[in-house]
């Protein structure tokens, strides 16, 4: 009987899926391994590979002790394949098919539907790590240095979670788009990655809290999506990548949190109370708040467009099939089916921002980048509430859904963080109060000094809460100079 829960660490491939009983996909991610190897050495954490690293690996998918802490070089991470456990009898909860039998096979209506599903969303995991591998280099902590490199190295794993399916349920095609996968890279002209955030650079460490937060953060909404998918396999598997998602998010919303706390607290002790005081705060060796607020709109509006158009006849389709289903699907009380409801979407009719009843089935995207905005805005009314405490005035906010959007029904609209229309011109000439500027970029780089001192942070940050694994402040989460 296979032990789903624990994890099979004596073989090169960790796993629970009983690998060693199918030769045949066994065989095939033993040749795709040095391939991954190689891409890992060339764009994983660039000069880092040899440290070691206070990481955590799973050791199993019990939700309540599935991973241990250790020292460890990132090159000999355990990467693996982890479904979470079956469900028994469990049903397809939505769709055309609801209420059938749970597939553990690819239907072959819709192989290349679910085909394509699995490629987009491993595309963007080993995308990630590749925006962050220089970023070790200007760690503002050993504390902020080993969760960077907890996020890469989980994105690593990912990534197999995804080739594994498209090894074992697609044949050659799988084969060739898990081979694709190693072979495009994040902001290439020739080869670059499927969504366009994930070839965005990102070129400091608030940019990176700032995409663990958003863009990690539509990774989850993604996911929860799948999770619900008929095809067992790509829901078990989803299932467990969200318990590692969870960090991710972790690291964006504290991240941020700690950069407005020492913000805050360097503005009191010097007794700043305008944080419009751009030059006086930038003094103090702190990142201001409008700038802060200015990064928050580029990376919540580049993960936006992650969720594609509004209206959108694949998202249905996909629906409708029973393959990829609404955030939290089993807790909406409707008939999950859809055919007969509608959703209301903005759109942009005759020059006017309009809400339009739409049918629910086409609608998805909206639903769920409105779910998505929710989930944003809670996060966002946290940091309120540290620049609330520390006594500042000054509130940050998502900008309106209008503001710099490259897909969907306002990428061709100009438009101010509060939604007011503007045309090309005041665009060009005031974009700069809204989005960070390149001399935002230069004076955030200028501060982006890396801290190795155990237990010492950088002057615009202040230190975490609590360590990880409750480790002491002082604790040496990385140790540069590995024996």
């Amino acid at each position: 009987m296979i032990d789903i829960i624990n994890v099979d660490y004596r073989e090169k491939i960790p796993n629970n899926v009983n690998l060693t009983e199918d030769r045949r996909v066994l065989k095939a991610l033993e040749g795709w391994h040095p391939g991954y190897l190689n891409w890992w050495h060339d764009m994983g954490p660039d000069g880092f590979q040899e440290s070691l690293v206070y990481l955590r690996t799973a050791v199993s998918v019990d939700p309540k002790g599935w991973a241990k802490f250790d020292y460890i070089k990132m090159p000999e991470y355990r990467w693996g394949i982890l479904l979470a456990p079956s469900e028994e009898n469990r049903t397809i909860p939505f769709g055309a098919h609801k209420a059938d039998a749970v597939w553990q096979d690819v239907p072959g209506e819709y192989r290349a539907m679910l085909r394509r599903l699995v490629v987009i969303q491993g595309d963007t995991e080993p995308a990630s790590v590749e925006q962050q591998r220089h970023l070790g280099k200007t760690a503002p902590s050993l504390y902020d240095m080993r969760n960077l490199f907890q996020i890469n190295v989980e994105e690593g794993r990912h990534l197999w979670a995804m080739v594994y399916l498209l090894h074992k349920y697609f044949g050659r095609d799988g084969r060739d788009e898990a081979d694709d996968m190693l072979r495009r890279r994040s902001g290439s002209k020739d080869a670059p990655r499927m969504l366009g955030a994930f070839n965005e650079a990102t070129p400091d460490w608030l940019s990176l809290f700032m995409f663990t937060f958003f863009t990690d953060r539509d990774g989850k909404m993604q996911l929860e999506s799948l999770a619900q998918s008929g095809f067992d396999p790509l829901s078990r598997t989803c299932r467990f990548m969200l318990t590692e998602e969870a960090h991710h998010m972790f690291v964006g919303e504290t991240g941020i949190g700690r950069v407005v706390q020492r913000t805050c607290e360097a503005m009191k002790a010097a007794g700043i109370e305008d944080a419009n005081a751009i030059d006086k705060v930038r003094a103090l060796g702190v990142i201001d708040l409008p700038t802060i607020q200015k990064k928050l709109n580029l990376h919540y509006t580049l993960s936006l467009d992650l969720f594609g158009s509004e209206v959108s006849t694949n998202a249905a389709n996909a629906y409708n099939a029973g393959l990829k289903g609404r955030f939290r699907e089993t807790s909406i009380d409707d008939d999950h089916r859809l055919e007969n409801d509608f959703y209301p979407v903005l759109k942009f009719v005759n020059g006017e921002i309009k809400l339009v009843d739409e049918p629910a089935l086409t609608a998805l995207n909206m639903r769920l980048r409105d779910d998505y905005t929710r989930d944003c805005a809670k996060g966002v009314e946290r940091f309120n509430k540290i620049i609330e405490r520390i006594g500042v005035d000054f509130r940050l906010a998502l900008p309106h859904v209008t503001f710099h959007r490259d897909i969907g029904e306002f990428k061709d609209v100009h438009a101010t963080p509060t939604g007011v229309l503007v045309n090309t011109a005041t665009w060009a000439k005031q974009k700069d109060q809204w989005l960070p500027s390149l001399a935002d970029g230069e004076f955030i780089a200028s501060l982006m000094k890396p801290v190795s001192e155990p237990g010492r942070f950088a002057s615009w940050i202040a230190p975490p809460k609590v360590g990880i694994d409750n480790r002491p402040g002082d604790f040496e989460y990385v140790k540069l100079e590995a024996a």
